[in-house]
């Protein structure tokens, strides 16, 4: 089972190709191992423009076993 992440990345509107190929290089050393992360741009030139980074990371498992009722109560076998 995994869990679907969305990281904001903030770049100002005026920087420099370099800073903002570092700051795109930090968030990918700090991704999972295999998360296969897509890059999305949003936004318009009123509200500005954003970017994120989703990815696919698989659940700890505190986080399986707080879902496990749940998963069983909508099965019908609490």
């Amino acid at each position: 089972m995994s869990s679907y992440i969305r990281e904001f990345v903030k770049i100002d509107d005026r920087t420099t190709l370099d800073d903002a190929i570092d700051v795109l290089m930090e968030l990918r050393r700090a991704l999972p191992e295999g998360a296969n992360a897509e890059l999305r741009m949003r936004g318009d030139d009123i509200f500005g423009r954003h970017l994120s980074v989703c990815y696919m990371q698989p659940k700890a498992v505190e986080e399986r076993a707080t879902e496990l009722p749940y998963r069983l109560a909508a099965r019908g076998m609490s």
